[in-house]
Parts: C-alpha cells; sequence; structure tokens
C-alpha cells in the first residue's frame, strides 16, 4: 500500500509542486486582497521567491522537464529558511534578540492569523516551501544520468 503510494508520488512529484505553489500563490493573494492583511518585509520576499516559481513549475510541466528541479530547489529552501526565520521570529523571544527591525508594512513579528494554535501564514508559507524542496529531490532522484562512452 505504502509502496504503491510513494509510486504515485514519485510520478506526479511535478505535478505536487506546481499546485502546492499555485495554492501558496493564491493564499497570500487571499490574505492580502481578501482579508487585507499588510504583508511585512520578510513576507515580500517570501512572495518573491514563491510566486515565480508557479510559472517555472507550470512551463516544466508542459515541456515534461525534469531538470527544472535543480532551479526550484535553491529557491525552495532559501524560502524555507526565510519562513522558518519568519515564524520564529513571532513564536519565540527570537524577535527580542535580532537586531534587524523588519518594517515595510509593520513589525514581522506581529501575527496576522493563527491557526490551531501554531499555524500562523509564514508557517503556511514554510510548509509550503519544504514541500516543494522535498518534491524536487524526489525529481533530482528521479533524473537518471547520462551514459558516459568507455
Amino acid at each position: 500500500m505504502i509502496n504503491r503510494m510513494l509510486k504515485q508520488i514519485n510520478k506526479y512529484t511535478l505535478h505536487i509542486a506546481f499546485l502546492n505553489a499555485l495554492a501558496a500563490m493564491m493564499g497570500s493573494l487571499y490574505f492580502s486582497e481578501i482579508l487585507l492583511y499588510r504583508p511585512c518585509l520578510l513576507c515580500w520576499y517570501q512572495r518573491i521567491l514563491m510566486y515565480p516559481l508557479v510559472i517555472i513549475l507550470a512551463v516544466a510541466l508542459w515541456r515534461r522537464d525534469k531538470n527544472v528541479a535543480y532551479y526550484v530547489l535553491p529557491l525552495s529552501v532559501i524560502g524555507s529558511v526565510i519562513a522558518l526565520y519568519h515564524y520564529l521570529l513571532q513564536m519565540t523571544p527570537l524577535a527580542d534578540l535580532t537586531p534587524i527591525e523588519c518594517t515595510l508594512y509593520g513589525p514581522c513579528s506581529e501575527i496576522q492569523a493563527m491557526f490551531f494554535g501554531f499555524v500562523t501564514i509564514p508557517f503556511l508559507s514554510f510548509t509550503a516551501f519544504t514541500l516543494i524542496a522535498i518534491m524536487m529531490i524526489l525529481t533530482i532522484r528521479q533524473i537518471k544520468p547520462p551514459k558516459t562512452k568507455r
């Protein structure tokens, strides 16, 4: 059962990553344009990294290009690090220790939405970037190295 599920995941890694990036983009637009939450500076950095992934992954799906993983993986890892830092600013005393002041429309430590007592917007972003990174690692593992002549 688990083997069959893993085969399906491996078969659709680019699809999963694309849908995840699309959902993350739509979610961030929902928070800012519908609910009118103002994104802070770190939110903008995460958007700068997430939004192009939607286009890059869509083109990769259209062209059936698994090599896109080499381009998407660095963006998703950097996005994960920024999102984790942002989450830690909100949920730990790190905001008191950090000399960097994060203000564009407000402090990055401000929690605008929380679900289940621990899920904030940066947590959602971290989850999205991490899932995309995992899908790209699985995609890279599927790419066969070119045969060398001996």
